[in-house]
């Protein structure tokens, strides 16, 4: 099955697998390996094609109803019925996968050198405001120093172009952040990169072992969707991660 590459030295334990657009049944704006539910694909494909990732992997997976905030789950405690509303999930378990779907935002592996633990975070710049890493960091409940983090596609700063209301939001809370935001073509507009504002706080957590970071799904047309480059009406694309049964 086609996949994107998750390059990073991350532990012989941590198993991932990022899908790109093609390998499934999904049609027109949606072709062909979307996994989104809540984008006005035929359910029957998502299903189909969420099948297929399944069958791929071995491991269940666990999506979360994504609604760009800052709730962490831990996928070992009971569920309620799913999709749980959250932007990020952990394991220290085998048997499930913890899931995030994206097309345009940041998804974000976590894991720990020695500890068995993943987690995976949806980060758009709401998320990233809010805190999504922190509060992803802090539910792991580990020694920060050994965390490994990988940031996947997302759209990079060429073509993300945001108000003043969203710059005046991170440099409030984040002394670096006004350098990840260069002019617009017009006036109180802005070209954010959302990698590098991820990066910063990673910093300030105290979080040191980055990578990845350095894909552009809005530039890659036949390997990712991109909301902001198909006007809102694509698919979707997943990250999981899990702990190897073996």
């Amino acid at each position: 099955m086609n996949e994107y590459s998750v390059n990073w030295p991350a532990p012989n334990w941590v198993r991932t697998f990022a899908t790109v657009r093609q390998g499934g049944v999904s049609e027109g704006p949606w072709s062909s390996l979307n996994l989104g539910d809540h984008v006005g694909d035929v359910l029957e494909h998502v299903a189909l094609n969420r099948q297929r990732v399944e069958a791929h992997i071995q491991v269940t997976p666990i999506y979360l109803k994504q609604v760009h905030g800052t709730r962490v789950i831990n996928l070992d405690h009971p569920l309620p019925n799913l999709p749980i509303e959250a932007d990020a999930a952990f394991t220290k378990s085998k048997g499930k996968a913890a899931v995030v779907l994206t097309a345009d935002c940041m998804p974000i592996f976590f894991c720990h050198d020695k500890e068995k633990v993943v987690a995976v975070a949806h980060a758009g710049w709401r998320g990233l405001a809010q805190g999504i890493i922190r509060e992803t960091i802090n539910a792991l409940n580990v020694s920060v120093e050994e965390i490994l983090v990988w940031l996947g596609p997302t759209i990079s700063q060429p073509y993300f172009e945001v108000g003043d209301e969203v710059k005046s939001i991170f440099e409030q809370h984040h002394a670096m952040a006004k350098n990840a935001f260069l002019p617009g073509k017009v006036q109180n507009k802005w070209y954010a990169d959302l990698t590098l504002l991820a990066k910063q706080q990673l910093q300030e957590l105290g979080v040191t072992k980055v990578y990845g970071g350095d894909m552009c799904n809005y530039h890659h047309p036949n390997l990712f969707f991109s909301h902001r480059r198909d006007q809102g009406v694509t698919g979707r694309m997943g990250y999981y991660i899990w702990i190897d049964s073996n």
